[in-house]
């Protein structure tokens, strides 16, 4: 009996020291977010209205989004967007379950110190200021390596309180040992070091470590079997990777979303969309979709439309007589088309990925996104049969008044998406003239206050940290593979098979649909783009059209096991089995696929259709 009280009040105290941390965390997160915005809206406003820059802006501007990354990397390892693949530890028994927690813990620690102590050697080793601030070089590094010693401790904490201390001492002695092997050569030298980092990436992703931590670890062990990345080279990799001024739009379209959501312009998108399609059959869900389709223009991200549909829409499915599952499937089918119709994250990180040009990309999103829409459309059509729930027909003055009330969300996207494509501004200006924009109307409409605000900034801290984290964590396992000559191995077997534009597509589409059951969007983009969008120009397909099918076929495993991000972001929020809402999500599973077998199609054929095309204009 003393015993359990002991225990009791250690889990208490662990209690309440994590969250003593992750509150600090939060609150630091926020005040980094809210200073890069500000930097970056002065510098805006500075060279559009009088005429110049501030010189240290964009330097400042990276230099706060690494921090922001590394403050933000404690959280992002253990919540919503840590990217864990753990529904295959789920299905082991109680026994075996428990090993794998260990071993899934001990690789995620391993991740987490390499970037402690590779961040701390570099930040000993490297020499020199920052170019303009004038800021030692070793801060950024030091940074990350302050993140890594974080993660550690909070991942122990976590797994003190899941699974008592006895595990989470022995994943952190677990990873430790892993640690420790990986700094010293295993005698075993492999001609693709990188083939070792793939295995030991995957196994930590099957056993339900963090997807970023697991990169990490794997970049570690490639250096025992002859891999030419060390360790500090690895966190050097890291930084480089996250250290882009274009990635600052990420987390400023993130902000834009949540002010939107909180400020209630995103359910006046709902009202329009029910204005335009209630009346049809299955009019509740068709407003689902057009609705998600309204609030791509705003957002940006699949997984913000996922928990946005899941509080607003789909209770209101559930009461007019959609099972609950079905309704979830609704809403995670839908929310997929935020990260192809623009402003788009995804188009963002394949941007960063590839060199490609995002204005060029965003209108390439616009067609593909409007394929999927109406083949959504129709998915929705052919399966909700058992409810009747169609509204009225709006008259034309309901459908004004809706419009009138929904201009203020569908001007933000027109304006973003115009100026970018225009060039009129960049596309981290654009962003954060989002997050202007959506920040002053909700003020003026007196539909958001301070708390609310500040409530959008902690959040988005976090799930920018955790994007930003998979970033960095992808830079250096991509600078293995590019080292091992992969892409070259990968356009030998498009030989192999035939090196025509069908051929390559096809391929490209097998190996994206493979990979996509195991890898998160941003990780499979940041990892294979690189190595496939070579083969698709060589074999003479159009590289934009190229990136947008890569894309929507990374999608669309947000609705497939085991990943399925989208679908446990929905069944999460409503409380229904995620085994349910797969086996729901079915139908509409099979009308994205044939829309992506047209859109491929188009995309293989245009080398022979383009000059005619170009001959009749």
């Amino acid at each position: 009996m003393k015993a359990r009280e002991e225990g009791g009040q250690s889990g208490c105290r662990s209690a309440r020291v994590l969250y003593a941390i992750e509150s600090v965390l939060q609150g630091l997160g926020a005040t980094i977010l809210a200073a890069l915005f500000l930097v970056v809206m002065a510098a805006v406003i500075r060279r559009y209205l009088f005429g110049g820059g501030f010189v240290w802006s964009d330097e400042l501007a990276i230099w706060l989004h690494v921090a922001l990354i590394a403050v933000g990397a404690p959280l992002a390892v253990t919540g919503l967007l840590s990217m864990r693949l753990d529904v295959l530890v789920r299905l082991l028994p109680p026994g075996w379950r428990g090993i794998a927690d260990a071993l899934a813990g001990g690789i995620a620690v391993q991740g987490a110190l390499v970037l402690a102590f590779g961040g701390a050697g570099v930040a000993m080793l490297v020499g020199g200021t920052s170019t303009v601030l004038g800021l030692p070089e070793w801060l950024r590094f030091a940074a990350f390596a302050a993140g890594g010693g974080l993660v550690v401790l909070v991942l122990t904490l976590h797994a003190a309180l899941e699974r008592g201390w006895p595990a989470a001492l022995a994943a952190l002695l677990l990873g430790a040992c892993f640690y420790g092997l990986a700094q010293f050569p295993s005698g075993l030298s492999l001609t693709t070091p990188s083939f070792a980092a793939a295995l030991l990436a995957a196994a930590g992703l099957l056993l339900g470590a963090p997807l970023p931590l697991a990169l990490l670890a794997g970049a570690s062990i490639a250096s025992a079997f002859g891999g030419l990345l060390p360790e500090p080279a690895i966190v050097q990799n890291t930084v480089a990777g996250v250290s882009k001024f274009l990635l600052l739009a990420i987390p400023f379209f993130l902000l834009a979303g949540e002010l939107l959501t909180s400020g209630g312009l995103a359910e006046r998108l709902v009202r329009f969309a029910a204005a335009l399609v209630g009346h049809r059959r299955a009019g509740l869900a068709q407003t689902a979709l057009v609705s998600s389709v309204l609030f791509s223009g705003a957002s940006g991200s699949s997984v913000a439309n996922a928990a946005f549909g899941a509080k607003v829409m789909a209770p209101t499915l559930v009461a007019r007589g959609y099972p609950p599952a079905h309704a979830a499937a609704i809403v995670a089918g839908v929310s997929m088309l935020d990260n192809i119709i623009p402003p788009s994250i995804a188009f963002l990180l394949l941007a960063t990925a590839t060199n490609l040009s995002v204005g060029a990309l965003l209108v390439g999103g616009f067609v593909a996104g409007g394929v999927l829409a109406v083949a959504l459309a129709i998915g929705i059509h052919l399966t909700v049969r058992d409810v009747v729930d169609a509204a009225p027909k709006a008259d034309a003055r309901e459908v004004a008044s809706s419009l009138i009330g929904a201009l203020p969300a569908i001007g933000l996207g027109v304006v973003v998406v115009v100026g970018i494509r225009f060039g009129v501004v960049t596309v981290t200006e654009a962003s954060a003239l989002a997050v202007t924009y959506a920040l002053v109307t909700c003020l003026a409409l007196r539909s958001l206050d301070g708390r609310s605000v500040l409530a959008a900034l902690r959040r988005t801290a976090t799930e920018a940290a955790a994007i930003g984290l998979l970033i960095g964590a992808s830079a250096p396992f991509a600078f293995l593979l590019a080292l091992d000559r992969v892409s070259d191995g990968m356009a030998g077997l498009v030989t192999a098979l035939g090196g025509g534009p069908y051929a390559v597509m096809l391929l490209a589409n097998l190996v994206l649909l493979v990979a996509g059951l195991f890898l998160d969007i941003g990780a499979a983009i940041l990892l294979l783009a690189p190595l496939l969008l070579p083969v698709a120009i060589a074999a003479g397909l159009d590289p934009i059209q190229f990136g947008v099918i890569l894309v929507v076929n990374l999608m669309i495993h947000g609705l497939t096991p085991p990943l399925g991000i989208l679908v446990y972001v929905v069944s999460g929020i409503m409380r229904v089995p995620a085994g349910a809402v797969f086996r729901a999500v079915l139908p509409l599973l099979c009308v994205v696929l044939a829309a992506l077998a047209v859109l491929s199609l188009m995309a293989a054929a245009w080398p022979s259709l383009a000059p005619s095309f170009k001959a009749l204009f």
